[in-house]
């Protein structure tokens, strides 16, 4: 499950600043200036990453077993500026109690013998 949420985290801080840059700096750039360069170089990359975003979220989502709301709930805010980052911190909180839980139900050494 870690490697799940490194994946994740990296894809939804990438999608958080592309997102970011698109909304506080290509729109007033098109809008204002009527130049759309940043537009085109951050909103395709940001709707193909955010594909990837939702792959991520569902693999990792399925490994923590979050119920379909609080999943729908991170996908969605990859569409929200800065709300990418904040469901980051929630889904890491949450995968990281959930590892902690784990690993407290499981034994920490299976190959010992118990003394008698």
């Amino acid at each position: 499950m870690r490697a799940a949420l490194i994946r994740y985290r990296v894809m939804a801080y990438v999608v958080g600043c592309l997102l970011v840059v698109l909304v506080c700096v290509g729109l007033p750039m098109k809008y204002v200036y009527g130049d759309d360069r940043v537009v085109t170089w951050t909103g395709i990359p940001h709707g193909w990453l955010y594909m990837i975003l939702l792959i991520t979220a569902f693999d990792l989502g399925r490994r923590a077993r979050w119920t379909w709301k609080r999943l729908l709930l991170i996908a969605l805010a990859g569409t929200v500026p800065f709300l990418s980052f904040v469901a980051e911190r929630s889904a890491t909180k949450n995968v990281r109690a959930t590892m902690a839980r784990q690993e407290r139900v499981t034994p920490a050494d299976t190959d010992s013998v118990p003394a008698l």
